[in-house]
């Protein structure tokens, strides 16, 4: 996959699910904040611009049928989590905080897939931009499937539920 295709709007590439189906898709694109971000002198001791596209894919999201925030990912807070992020990472690569991105985004607002890609749009006179993309899948079972949530439905971990 080249520069081109990572930088691709979302909606064309259309992720899906374990099951092959089509996510629904919350995206946020062109998202531009500074940031302290860098391995060179030069770049440790002042905020530096940096663009940002994430989308973020839930399968057959139940915000369609329920017309309520809470069913979905609100972009306003995910777009204020990584505002906030921008503004207190201690990270240095652009890779690593792209990572943190993708992990917050997973974990803290519940998608199952996400791509982020993270530009220094003025790092160079002769080059229009640097930067990554990244893309995540969720792993194992989703956060709500944790191990308390399971023993509390009467399910024990290791072992076949019984039959009613």
């Amino acid at each position: 996959m080249n520069a081109a295709e990572l930088r691709k709007p979302v909606l064309e590439s259309r992720p899906t699910d374990a099951a092959g189906e089509p996510m629904d898709v919350i995206f946020i694109e062109g998202l531009q904040a500074q940031t302290v971000i860098g391995i060179h002198q030069n770049e440790l001791d002042s905020p530096q611009p940096v663009r940002i596209d994430i989308a973020a894919g839930l399968p057959r999201s139940l915000a369609c049928r329920t017309d309520r925030i809470g069913d979905t990912i609100d972009y306003g807070e995910l777009r204020s989590a990584l505002v906030d992020l921008l503004a207190t990472h201690k990270l240095q690569l652009l890779e690593a905080l792209a990572e943190e991105m993708a992990r917050l985004t997973l974990d803290d607002f519940g998608a199952h897939w996400v791509r982020v890609v993270l530009v220094k749009p003025a790092k160079f006179d002769d080059v229009a931009s640097v930067g990554v993309a990244i893309e995540r899948r969720r792993e194992g079972r989703p956060r709500e499937a944790s191990v308390l949530t399971l023993i509390a439905a009467g399910m024990v971990p290791g072992r076949a539920p019984e039959k009613r």
